[in-house]
C-alpha cells in the first residue's frame, strides 16, 4: 500500500508506464509533428462555413461511435474534430467502454459499432494507433468561438446505458469492475492466490424496472494472448477480448446485494496545450479521467479552454462507483450521453463566480465541487517525461492541499470572504472526499453546499447563453 509518500507502483509498473509513453511517440509521430496542411489547426479541419453563423435556436445533434469518431488512450490538440457545434447546442454522444472485451457475448456481440472498434485479428487491427492510456474517447468536438482563456460549460442532460445487442439479453446492459494491479488493494490482499486480478460482471436493467445493478458472476484473470501473439500476464493492455475458455466463472457473487446506480462520466474534457499526445489516464486542469461519481445527470462541468475550439472528448462512462475507485475501476459500461455546451467568453467572466477558474469545476443543483490533484498541471510541473513521472509521485497530501486551496480561492472570489473566513467555513461547512487513487494523478474533491449562502452575497454566473 501507499505509505509516507512512497508510490504504490512498483519498479516494473513505472517501467511499463515509461515504455508505453515512449512507444506512443513512435506510433503517433504524424499526430505530434503534423503536416503543412495541419498548420492552421488546432482545429484545422473546421471550415469557415461550419462556424460562420450561429443558429437562431440550439440544435440537437448526434455523434455516433465508430472507428472514425473515437480515439483510444489519449487526448490531443492535433486531432481533427469529428463534430462542430455552437454554444447552446445539444449533442448526444455515444461512449464506448474500454472494458467491453471482459465479456464479448454480453458487451460486444451483435453491436456493429463495438465489433468494429474492437476488431483485432492477426491480419488487421481496426484502431491501430493507440495512445499511452486506456480509454475509448468519442470526439473531439470543436466548439465554435472557443479560445484560450474561455471557460466551457458542459451540462449533462441525460445518461442512458447502451443496451446489449445480443438477443439472449433483451433489455439488459452490462458493465465490468476490474480489481486490478493498479488498484490500492493489490498489495494488501489476505486470501490466496495473491496477488490476483478479478473481473466482476454486473447487469443493469435498461427498461427502467430497477434502479440498481446486480453482480452476474466473477472470474480471476488468467494470462491472455492477443492476436499479435503477446501473452498478457496482467490486465495491461486495453482492447483484449478475454478468452472465457481459459477462465473459471464463479456465479455465486454478491448474492442478495443491490448496487445503487450512479450514472456518471469518468473521463471527459478538453485538449491540453502542453503536449501533442497526452495519456488519457491522469486527470489534470483540462479535465480528463477525473472519475468523480458526482459528474452525473443534472450537473455542469466547467473546463478552462487552452486550445482553439476547445476540442472536447468524452468516454469512460460508469454505472456506479464509490469515492476513491479503490480496486481499479468503477462499473465500466457503454453509455449514451446528452450534453449541452455553453461557451463562457473570457471577457464575460469578470466579476462573476467563475472568474479565475483554471481547473475542472463541477456544479450540482445543491453544491459546488472543486477538484484537486497531486499536481494541478502535471504536464507543466513535471517537465520532460511528465507522463511517466506522474505515476511515481502521486500522493493524497498535495491533492488535499490543492483542493482546499482552490476552495479557499473560490470563496474569496465568489462570496467575498477573507482568507480567515474561508478557512473557517471550509472546516465547519465543507466536505472533502477522495476522488480516486488509481489514475496516476490522485484526486481529492471539496464539496461546498450552496444552501449555506445568502444569494445576495454570491456573485452571479455569467450570462453567456
Amino acid at each position: 500500500m501507499y505509505r509516507k509518500g512512497k508510490s504504490l507502483f512498483k519498479g516494473w509498473q513505472i517501467l511499463l508506464a515509461l515504455v508505453i509513453s515512449i512507444g506512443v511517440i513512435t506510433n503517433f509521430w504524424s499526430i505530434q509533428t503534423g503536416t503543412a496542411d495541419d498548420a492552421n489547426f488546432q482545429g484545422q479541419k473546421v471550415s469557415s462555413n461550419e462556424c460562420s453563423a450561429s443558429p437562431s435556436t440550439p440544435r440537437e445533434l448526434d455523434l455516433v461511435a465508430s472507428p472514425e469518431t473515437v480515439h483510444w488512450g489519449f487526448f490531443s490538440k492535433n486531432l481533427p474534430p469529428v463534430s462542430t457545434i455552437h454554444s447552446g447546442d445539444y449533442l448526444t454522444i455515444e461512449m464506448i467502454t474500454h472494458h467491453a472485451g471482459d465479456d464479448y457475448a454480453r458487451m460486444i456481440a451483435g453491436d456493429e459499432a463495438l465489433e468494429s472498434i474492437y476488431h483485432w485479428t492477426k491480419e488487421e487491427k481496426t484502431i491501430s494507433q493507440r495512445g499511452p492510456g486506456v480509454h475509448i474517447l468519442t470526439g473531439p468536438v470543436y466548439i465554435c468561438g472557443a479560445e484560450p482563456g474561455d471557460l466551457l460549460e458542459v451540462r449533462i442532460v441525460n445518461l442512458e446505458p447502451r443496451p446489449s445487442k445480443n438477443p439472449l439479453y433483451p433489455g439488459k446492459a452490462f458493465g465490468s469492475n476490474a480489481s486490478a494491479w493498479w488498484g490500492f488493494q493489490y498489495n494488501n490482499l489476505e486470501e490466496e492466490p495473491k496477488p490476483r486480478e478479478i473481473i466482476t460482471l454486473y447487469e443493469v436493467d435498461t427498461t427502467g424496472k430497477r434502479d440498481w445493478a446486480k453482480a452476474v458472476y466473477r472470474y480471476r484473470w488468467t494470462p491472455q494472448t492477443t492476436p499479435d501473439g503477446v501473452v498478457h500476464e496482467r490486465i495491461d493492455t486495453p482492447g483484449i477480448v478475454v478468452d472465457h475458455s481459459k477462465v473459471t466463472k464463479i456465479d455465486q457473487t454478491l448474492e442478495g446485494v443491490r448496487i445503487p446506480l450512479r450514472y456518471h462520466v469518468g473521463a471527459m474534457g478538453v485538449a491540453p496545450k502542453e503536449a501533442d499526445v497526452v495519456d488519457s489516464i491522469p486527470p489534470s486542469y483540462f479535465g480528463g479521467n477525473i472519475d468523480d461519481r458526482h459528474v452525473g445527470i443534472g450537473t455542469s462541468m466547467y473546463y478552462p479552454v487552452s486550445v482553439p475550439g476547445a476540442l472536447f472528448s468524452a468516454g469512460d462512462a460508469h454505472a456506479a462507483q464509490g469515492d476513491s475507485e479503490l480496486d481499479g475501476t468503477a462499473i465500466e459500461i457503454s453509455m449514451n450521453g446528452t450534453f449541452q455546451f455553453i461557451l463562457h467568453k473570457q471577457t464575460d467572466l469578470e466579476d462573476t463566480i467563475l472568474e479565475g477558474i483554471d481547473y475542472p469545476l463541477l456544479e450540482t443543483p445543491d453544491s459546488w465541487i472543486v477538484h484537486g490533484f497531486t499536481f494541478p498541471n502535471y504536464l507543466a510541473q513535471l517537465g520532460e517525461n511528465a507522463q511517466s513521472k506522474i505515476y511515481e509521485l502521486s500522493s493524497l497530501d498535495p491533492a488535499l492541499q490543492d483542493s482546499s486551496t482552490k476552495l479557499r480561492d473560490f470563496l474569496e472570489n465568489g462570496m467575498g470572504l477573507t482568507e480567515d473566513e474561508a478557512y473557517s467555513l471550509i472546516t465547519v461547512g465543507a466536505d472533502f472526499a477522495i476522488t480516486q487513487v488509481v489514475d496516476g494523478n490522485w484526486g481529492v474533491h471539496g464539496i461546498l453546499p450552496k444552501a449555506m449562502f445568502d444569494q445576495a452575497n454570491v456573485k452571479p454566473k455569467p450570462s453567456s447563453e
